[in-house]
């Protein structure tokens, strides 16, 4: 993608985003930064914080970091502390963090089942909660699922099940938040290549994968003023692996079920 200053659609706004190190959050990050946002950023990898950082300067804007587990309720109630002492509001929180392991469901145990409802909702929860005091009147709240939470995800059922859970809160929160004009979305990606899962997959009815960027370009819109009318709904970004329904595309070009 081009280091060009986008369209200034955040000129002045300010946002949080979380898992801001590499892949997905760092993409949003630098978006949002090219698009006039001073952002926060928070992750666990404070060398790809500290490059997410240098790029959102590189791009003018303000860069405040806290290397943290999104999982560590003490040290996200720090971070919020920083956010407001260093900005006069929030307008954008993206709750991009989250992560997961393979396994089948009769092999996780009880601590693998709480780290995984804690890293993919309960931190959700948890930021939404603690941005709701900084979040001023026609914000927007972005949150990160997966196509995972709209199909069965063998290998993956509880990481799928707490995306499904977002996907709900984000549904429920659009609803109460309305009135302050706050809208709350989520973004669905699927085929996205990323450190964390790598980039071994089939091809999408787009007959290409997808890039973080593309998830970014998602971001940019739900939390700018061209989706000024849109609360409470799910953008997939997957090349159409959603609407085939678990249709394949062969080599040749044709299609299998």
């Amino acid at each position: 993608m081009s280091e060009a200053r986008d369209f200034a659609l955040l000129d002045g706004r300010i946002a949080v985003v979380t898992g801001a190190a590499r892949g997905i959050g760092r993409a949003i990050a630098l978006r949002f930064a090219r698009s006039g946002c001073d952002v926060a950023l928070c992750d666990r990898d404070a060398d790809g914080l500290a490059e997410t950082a240098h790029g959102v300067e590189a791009a003018g804007r303000r860069a405040l970091c806290a290397v943290l587990d999104v999982r560590e309720e003490t040290a996200v109630a720090a971070f919020f502390e920083s956010v407001a002492a260093e900005f006069p509001r929030l307008d954008v929180l993206v709750n991009n963090a989250g992560g997961g392991f393979q396994a089948p469901f009769a092999e996780i145990t009880p601590k693998g089942q709480d780290a995984l409802v804690r890293e993919n909702f309960t931190q959700v929860a948890d930021f939404v909660r603690r941005a709701l005091s900084l979040l001023g009147d026609g914000g927007s709240i972005v949150n990160v699922t997966s196509i995972e939470a709209h199909r069965a995800a063998p290998g993956y059922a509880i990481y799928a099940a707490m995306k499904a859970a977002v996907a709900n809160l984000t549904k429920t929160l659009a609803l109460e938040l309305g009135a302050r004009g706050i809208r709350v979305n989520c973004i669905a990606p699927d085929v996205i290549p990323t450190p964390a899962v790598g980039d071994d997959f089939p091809p999408t009815p787009l007959a290409r994968r997808g890039h973080a960027d593309d998830v970014a370009s998602a971001a940019l819109f739900l939390a700018s003023p061209l989706s000024a009318f849109v609360t409470g709904t799910t953008l997939f970004v997957d090349g159409g692996n959603h609407a085939a329904a678990g249709w394949r595309r062969r080599p040749d070009g044709s299609w299998e079920p």
